[in-house]
């Protein structure tokens, strides 16, 4: 498995493009692994994520069972006289080492849903949670199954009393909405409708098997689309 970090240079037409389509950047992330072939399914899951740090900076994240060759991108949305443009490191060494107790700060964008039933008799359909504390807590809810638990916050701390309990934050909300060819834009039932958002937060590591499981595999929907990738950073002050 691999993990990598590509800066998006945002004053490029191309990078423009790619930032907002995530039908797009999906293709061109694809595009990275030539013995992907198009269509194919049944291999390893490669995930991504774009990281919105700044108006003029921003990183694409792909973690991916190859290590990928984003030349093309760098023609398109990067620096092409800088250098390589990318950086892939193994990430099987660092998801080894993972253990049970550990406390790491942790980074997901991810499309919160549920399934309603409008009227009775009806099928259940599958819509967006568009509040920040159902999004907390569509979170909460799959984190005992992904291998972690977030951190609670001290009491004297919790600006918010109950709905702040946590270390969590819920930012970056986006509605995106594309169709999933030039020939069908027109028809409603081949539009794409999403809702996503980012998550920052402190957790601890409960099951260090199934936590790897969700780094290399992703949590919730629209993985093609990149939500579900969860990365993780060291938190000051804590032992490695």
């Amino acid at each position: 498995m691999y993990l990598t970090r590509f800066r998006v240079n945002t004053a490029r037409v191309g990078a423009r493009k790619l930032l907002s389509s995530p039908q797009a950047m999906h293709a061109a992330v694809m595009a990275g692994f030539p013995k992907a072939l198009p269509g194919d399914t049944g291999g390893p899951r490669v995930l991504w994520r774009v990281d919105r740090n700044a108006k003029a900076e921003m990183f694409l994240y792909v973690v991916s069972p190859d290590r990928p060759d984003y030349t093309h991108l760098v023609e398109q949305a990067g620096w092409p006289t800088a250098g390589s443009g990318w950086e892939a490191h193994e990430y099987a060494p660092f998801l080894a080492k993972l253990a049970a107790g550990e406390v790491w700060a942790f980074r997901l964008t991810a499309n919160p849903v549920h399934n309603i039933r409008i009227k009775a008799g009806e099928p259940t359909k599958v819509t967006a949670h568009v509040t920040w504390r159902h999004q907390m807590g569509w979170l909460l809810e799959r984190q005992k199954g992904a291998g972690f638990q977030v951190l609670r916050k001290p009491e004297e701390r919790r600006k918010l009393g109950d709905d702040d309990e946590h270390e969590l934050l819920v930012h970056g909300q986006r509605r995106i909405e594309f169709g999933k060819g030039e020939r069908n834009r027109s028809r409603d039932s081949r539009r794409v409708r999403l809702n996503t958002v980012t998550f920052d937060g402190r957790l601890e590591v409960t099951d260090p098997d199934a936590l790897r499981r969700t780094l290399t595999s992703g949590l919730g929907r629209a993985k093609a689309y990149g939500c579900g990738l969860m990365t993780l950073a060291p938190v000051k002050g804590q032992p490695r």
